[in-house]
């Protein structure tokens, strides 16, 4: 392979699932599981999904807005699933659903839904390139080709891009 040469992989490849039990100390004084620690495990599961597709360390660079739903109870399971949906130069976002489910009744229900955005580095810390990303279903080709205009509204967010450089979302609009 030259230099020039992208490695391409799957979001299978990354793919992560993670379960949690939620116990006394997780939650609230109304006994239902604290965002702060459902966010800490998204977190988690996204940042091993990331590592898993660069082959490198990853930091959190951002999250996506996180809305919170039906509460989790104490003593429900959680399940969190996290897969690259696209990768950039040094950049990868991570699509992460969380599910609960409380065993003994059976009940189980989505809770949420987010995207996090993690950098590559490498041993000094300086962010390096990361392989490219194909998608291999429907879903996953969908999440892909809306990444580059989640990427370009979570820039103008932060300040890095101009509105007018936006082509992507742009073109939804005109």
């Amino acid at each position: 392979m030259t230099p020039k040469e992208k490695i391409i992989k799957k979001p299978a490849h990354s793919r992560t699932i993670m379960n949690e039990m939620v116990l006394p100390n997780d939650t609230n004084t109304l006994h239902n599981l604290m965002g702060g620690r459902l966010l800490h495990w998204m977190d988690i599961a996204a940042a091993i999904a990331a590592q898993k597709h660069a082959g490198k360390t990853v930091v959190t660079a951002s999250v996506d807005s996180v809305s919170f739903g039906k509460s989790i109870k104490l003593g429900d399971v959680v399940t969190l699933q996290a897969e690259v949906s696209r990768a950039f130069n040094t950049s990868m976002e991570v699509y992460i659903k969380v599910w609960a489910e409380n065993i003994p009744t059976g009940e189980s229900f989505l809770s949420n839904e987010a995207y996090y955005t993690f950098v590559a580095l490498d041993r000094n810390g300086s962010s390096v390139n990361c392989p490219g990303l194909e998608p291999e279903t429907e879903e996953e080709t969908k999440r892909f080709e809306g990444a580059l205009r989640r990427r370009q509204l979570r820039l103008i967010l932060a300040g890095k891009m101009k509105p007018d450089e936006a082509t992507e979302l742009k073109a939804l609009f005109t």
